[in-house]
């Protein structure tokens, strides 16, 4: 099938469901109502619950699920094949994942904006909440610690992309100083906001802002990954208008706009050809050169379930519930635009995971740099980066696939192959970072739940219900964790990359989450007697299908590294057990209260535990 039929069938297809499937989801069984009044209105606080117009919320929700999620991801899926990876990633966005992150929203929008983990004490029990939130609270470290090796790895690849992307903090901070005091119309700062991104990415690094990026890419991993911290600190504790709502806006703009150029590269590539990569000159014809179906890559793990935790983000991730319930559903103003926020953002994130998989499966056709010889297409150049699981499966291979798979979109608009690579490395950068400092707010959010939980034996972490305390816990221990070398070999060098000794984890830990938040939201529609027929597949799959990779992972080894436990790999192990048992704990209580909470509303915060909102403290 060619890609641009590929490209065409998908976004139609998300237009469709968003029209069709999530319309009934709005209307049908979570009764939209535009006149509701929002937590953040009801609770407005100028912090967090900060009433926001949809434009700008949409850009906070969709930079901040995406990350590198939908491009790291699928870029290791399509190594199973391109057909399995497509097909996971368009029904799982429209089925799951769009209906997971539409779900978390509104169930927090109807519980005063607390978190999922939260929720599930009032909807279930406090047992199920604690336990809830101890699991949030390890996958939010580990999301810390890996995020700011990710950003540190890109900017040592793409050096260009680190004065675009340092630029962003303080025009964020401009742009929302100025709509907080004037409340001007969006229009004119997002086009000063899109002349200064495009600037800074064409002239970002010549002359000695060339050196300027040398210079910082060349910095220890550690320090990259101690500024950063520092960084989601700050950006944890200050008012979401100033820097959080802005520079998740300004990315929104970039990486539509990049998006858009992928796209009209992609149709310019389809119908024409792509750029001439030879002396010959020519256009190279525009095909898919990865197979169709590869069940038994070399040295990969078995497609099944592993598919299904290797592409989280662009079908389904348990990170995006954090997100739904976390901030944007302190900043929501209309609960009528619930559907478009998050519904809406799920299906461009699964049409983005789309369009990674066209780069890396076609794109890296038309052309890529082998060495210092010539460029090489077709599919030697799918063999060079896909010639086995160990091939892919580095930061480098994956992120470098598809950089130079879009950059080759864009490169047959004639636009030349320098600006086209730091476009896409500002693009996964940029992306990165959205979800760096809006994991460390939402795990600012879990410590002060955490910290507010009733009971004596919590007194001692009272100190934790400030939003600073709770904060430096957040980053230090991101940071301690970040710090351990992975190599265990303790040096400048090495030190920084402790967040690849937990890594291995995220895969099932993530999707287990959305398993665990799909039955909060069939909790919640239950006790209203709303229909939860439509939950039954995901829930079962979402809750079954990431427990097999766990347990494969630490007790069978089916896959492609030995188990944990025969590897003596004990810190995986001891999580990976604890994770199991969590979910099987958490699965159990709400069997057992299944039967007694049909038709019956949840006790309200008051009556269960007199919690406070962490940010009305």
């Amino acid at each position: 099938m060619h890609p641009l039929l590929i490209a065409i069938l998908a976004g139609l297809g998300f237009i469709v469901a968003y029209h069709t499937y999530g319309r009934w989801l709005g209307g049908r069984i979570f009764g939209l109502a535009a006149d509701r009044i929002c937590p953040s209105a009801r609770l407005e606080d100028g912090v967090d619950y900060v009433p926001t117009r949809r434009s700008v919320v949409f850009g906070h929700h969709f930079t901040s699920i995406a990350g590198t999620g939908p491009i790291v991801g699928p870029a290791i899926g399509v190594l199973w094949g391109w057909l399995p990876a497509l097909l996971w990633v368009v029904f799982g966005s429209i089925f799951i994942g769009a209906v997971h992150d539409f779900g978390s929203l509104i169930v927090s929008l109807r519980n005063d904006g607390q978190t999922i983990g939260d929720v599930a004490g009032r909807l279930l029990n406090r047992r199920v909440r604690l336990l809830f939130m101890v699991v949030l609270f390890i996958g939010l470290t580990i999301v810390l610690a890996i995020f700011g090796l990710v950003i540190a790895a890109v900017f040592g690849m793409f050096p260009a992309a680190i004065f675009p992307c340092l630029v962003q903090i303080p025009l964020a901070v401009c742009i929302g100083v100025w709509l907080q005091r004037r409340g001007a119309d969006l229009l004119l700062p997002s086009l000063l906001a899109l002349i200064l991104m495009v600037l800074s990415v064409i002239y970002g690094d010549v002359g000695f802002l060339g050196d300027f990026n040398a210079m910082l890419a060349a910095l220890p991993m550690i320090a990259w990954v101690g500024i950063l911290l520092v960084y989601a600190y700050i950006a944890s504790v200050l008012p979401v208008w100033m820097l959080l709502q802005p520079r998740d806006y300004i990315n929104a703009l970039q990486l539509i706009g990049s998006l858009g150029l992928i796209v009209i590269g992609l149709v310019c590539a389809g119908l024409m050809g792509g750029a001439p990569v030879t002396e010959a000159g020519g256009r190279p014809e525009l095909t898919i050169v990865a197979p169709m179906f590869q069940w038994d890559p070399e040295g990969a793990p078995f497609i099944v379930p592993f598919i299904f935790i290797t592409i989280a983000c662009g079908a389904i991730s348990g990170f995006h519930c954090l997100v739904s319930s976390g901030t944007t559903s302190k900043q929501l103003a209309n609960e009528g635009d619930a559907r478009f926020v998050s519904y809406g953002s799920m299906l461009t994130e699964g049409f983005l995971a789309v369009l990674v998989i066209l780069a890396c499966t076609a794109g890296l056709g038309l052309g890529i740099e082998s060495g210092d010889g010539p460029a090489i297409t077709g599919e030697a150049a799918w063999a060079d980066r896909y010639g086995s699981w160990d091939a892919a499966n580095g930061l480098g291979a994956k992120v470098g696939a598809f950089v130079d798979g879009s950059a080759n979109f864009i490169g047959s608009l004639g636009i030349p192959a320098g600006i086209a690579v730091a476009l896409m490395g500002v693009f996964v950068a940029s992306f990165a970072g959205t979800t760096l400092d809006t994991a460390c707010r939402l795990q600012r959010y879990v410590v002060q739940e955490l910290a507010s939980t009733p009971g004596s034996f919590m007194k001692p972490f009272r100190l934790f219900r400030n939003p600073h305390a709770a904060s430096g816990l957040a980053v230090v221990c991101a940071a301690g964790l970040a710090t351990i070398p992975a190599s265990g070999e303790w040096s400048w060098a090495s030190m920084g990359t402790g967040g690849l000794i937990l890594w291995p984890l995220f895969g099932a830990t993530n999707q287990l989450l959305a398993g665990l938040a799909f039955l909060v939201i069939a909790s919640w529609l239950w006790r209203r007697n709303k229909p939860v027929w439509f939950l039954a597949l995901p829930l079962a799959f979402m809750l079954v299908v990431p427990m097999w990779a766990m347990i494969d992972q630490v007790f069978l080894g089916t896959g492609r590294d030995a188990a944990w436990i025969a590897d003596e790999r004990w810190l995986l192990v001891c999580i990976g057990i604890a994770t199991i048992l969590l979910e099987a704990w958490m699965i159990i209580e709400a069997v057992l209260l299944i039967p007694r909470i049909r038709g019956v509303l949840e006790a309200s915060a008051e009556e269960l535990n007199q919690l406070k909102s962490p940010a009305r403290m």
